[in-house]
């Protein structure tokens, strides 16, 4: 059984259909990625999983369970925890305070305290700015506290939107090497990505939405390798 399945999914902006019958799973332990142009529909799915649209049409179980009329809190509880495009960071908050609210569904002190520890492990530079604004931080650090405040709801699978958005070069490497990292060690994830290549090169499955809909799908390297994403998406 698939960890997420989503099946014939449909959302509404009012008038306009965003997602039109769109179908994928993501097993236990993949990254899993959906690439597609500006306004193909990419954040709408992440958005509709993580509780925060509902759907016209269409099923979402989580670990078996139907999670579409579930709100976003239960969500995160259940286990999935997304990191926003463009970061949305609290400015005027600490580095510290941001994660607090990470885990503002935990109800255990010391899993809170070890959950600081694991995120200034994998990201030192945030333990340096811990009393810093966070709003005071570089693009690429920011990406990284994103991605620590939703590691601090102890998610078992990563929704990740865009997350190389605005970044330098080198530090849209730091960040894939992150999310490569993350799955290495038990984190299931789902990449939503317009840099195609990069996704593709750690996905171990892909699909490609266009307008709303599937239009392929395959494991990375198949989808790296297939002329038509390639040249409509590599220059190729």
């Amino acid at each position: 059984m698939a960890m997420l399945e989503v099946e014939n999914l449909s959302v509404n902006y009012g008038v306009i259909q965003a997602v039109k019958g769109v179908s994928f799973k993501i097993n236990e332990g993949e990254i899993v990625t959906l690439i597609g142009a500006n306004g193909a529909g990419k954040s709408t799915i992440v958005k509709t999983i993580s509780g925060l649209l509902k759907p016209k049409d269409g099923q979402i179980t989580y670990q078996g369970k139907n999670t579409v009329k579930e709100k976003a809190p239960q969500i995160v509880l259940d286990g999935i925890s997304q990191v926003p495009e463009g970061r949305h960071i609290f400015s005027g908050l600490t580095v510290m305070e941001n994660l607090q609210m990470g885990a503002f569904l935990q109800k255990s002190g010391s899993e809170v305290n070890k959950g600081y520890q694991e995120i200034f492990e994998r990201f030192p530079i945030l333990q340096k700015r811990k009393n810093q604004d966070a709003a005071t931080l570089s693009g690429g650090e920011q990406q990284m506290l994103a991605i620590g405040r939703a590691l601090m709801a102890k998610p078992k699978l990563l929704l990740l939107d865009e997350p190389s958005m605005g970044l330098s070069p080198l530090y849209i490497q730091e960040i894939f090497k992150i999310i490569k990292e993350l799955n290495e060690k038990g984190t299931t994830i789902l990449l939503i990505e317009q840099n195609a290549k990069q996704a593709l090169s750690i996905a171990d499955r892909g699909y490609v939405l266009a307008t709303g809909k599937i239009e392929l799908t395959g494991t990375g390297q198949e989808l790296l390798a297939n002329p038509e994403v390639q040249k409509v998406y590599f220059g190729g």
